[in-house]
């Protein structure tokens, strides 16, 4: 793996490769505190307010993460997402701390089931650092809240006597922080209940720990097929050389690569920051999933943005790039209402046999639909095997 320039005001400078690319020991050297962090950025007053505060969302941040931040710039969009503000804790209407209604979906603890045919499977508390925004920071980092074995067992019992299950989803935390062998261990256990097609691991580990995509857990993950991940990323500065190397391994071990990014205020709010975002990723074997309006969620205030502009940004996207570099906008509805896509209206009236349409440089045009139409029905026996093509182990 490339090694990555050090951190530039010299904090580490000195450490060696074999270290610094070791993914265990870039965990046990994050940085977290006020001291730490004056030594790699120059601090503004607001920021050295949200490192002092009490009752903050935990703080953590990778050496390798923390060498991506430009030390004189309080707007580096690296550094807006990991350092926190003082305005953190002011409240905004709308603020829920369980903003997605998860935890009344959770019939034994740590799975999430809203979805008739996908279940959320929380499997640690634990990232390789810690976004302002996060979604779960009512459990993340919080040692009380951890998941031991008797917990998988509970959540594993839950998803073998619920055949309607298909689709599951491993987050928490990060899955990708796991040791191998405990992440061996439960996509062997999900593998072997026969309802489950599908296994996914949502992670944010390629783009905070780059280093942790080895090949060994590489060879380990493609024995779990069909198995598919999706990553993280928000801003093109992100997608460096040691990205690519772990998202290139991921690829190679037939792992189909998708991106969740999270629309964020003086981030990656402009159609000229998400289209560097969006082909980079498709350059790198990643298809570009959902762009989320920020949930209400504490602390995430100033990072909101005006729905009207993630609108903006996928017109501008739709029409002037590949059409599967356009991420699907959504907003996860508050309450546990699931995920709502927001489109901008290219439909302008649906009348009898006509539909009226606007394409992405404004032409107007009609589409007429057909006379006549007789819908499939499909035979009551019919159904489809799930256990064509699985891997074998």
């Amino acid at each position: 793996m490339p090694t990555q320039t050090k951190i530039r005001s010299g904090y580490m400078e000195d450490i060696a490769d074999e270290l610094w690319n070791d993914w265990q020991w870039q965990l046990g050297h994050r940085l977290n505190s006020l001291q730490q962090l004056r030594q790699l950025i120059r601090l503004t007053p607001e920021e050295e307010e949200g490192l002092s505060a009490e009752g903050k969302f935990h703080v953590d941040i990778t050496p390798y993460f923390a060498s991506l931040i430009d030390p004189e710039d309080p707007h580096c969009p690296i550094r807006r997402q990991v350092i926190p503000l003082g305005r953190e804790l002011q409240m905004f209407e709308g603020m829920n701390v369980d903003s997605l209604g998860e935890d009344g979906h959770s019939p034994v603890p740590g799975i999430v089931h809203r979805y008739p045919d996908r279940v959320l499977m929380l499997v640690t508390i634990h990232c390789a650092s810690y976004c302002r925004y996060c979604t779960r920071s009512r459990m993340v980092g919080d040692p009380s809240m951890a998941f031991g074995k008797s917990d998988f067992e509970r959540q594993l019992d839950y998803l073998r006597q619920t055949p309607s299950v298909r689709d599951v989803l491993l987050s928490g935390g990060d899955p990708l922080t796991l040791s191998d062998g405990l992440l061996k261990y439960l996509l062997s256990q999900l593998r072997a209940i026969p309802h489950i097609e599908i296994v996914r691991i949502g992670s944010r580990v390629p783009i905070f720990l780059p280093q942790r995509i080895t090949p060994d857990l590489c060879n380990m993950l493609k024995g779990f097929h069909p198995l598919w991940i999706n990553i993280h990323a928000n801003h093109p500065k992100e997608i460096t050389p040691e990205v690519e190397v772990g998202l290139a391994r991921l690829a190679d071990a037939g792992i189909p690569l998708g991106n969740q990014s999270v629309l964020l205020a003086g981030i990656n709010d402009t159609v000229e920051i998400q289209k560097a975002l969006v082909h980079r990723l498709v350059q790198n074997r990643v298809r570009p999933y959902y762009l989320y309006q920020c949930d209400l969620v504490q602390g995430a205030g100033h990072f909101r943005t005006p729905v009207s502009v993630g609108v903006e940004i996928v017109e501008g996207l739709r029409g002037h790039t590949s059409g599967y570099a356009v991420p699907t906008y959504v907003i996860d509805a508050p309450g546990g209402g699931g995920k709502v896509p927001v489109s901008p209206n290219y439909v302008l009236s649906h009348g009898h046999r006509h539909v009226v349409l606007r394409n992405f440089q404004g032409m107007i045009s009609t589409y007429i639909e057909p006379e006549y139409y007789e819908r499939t029905t499909a035979p009551k026996s019919f159904k489809v095997s799930s256990r064509v093509g699985r891997a074998t182990k």
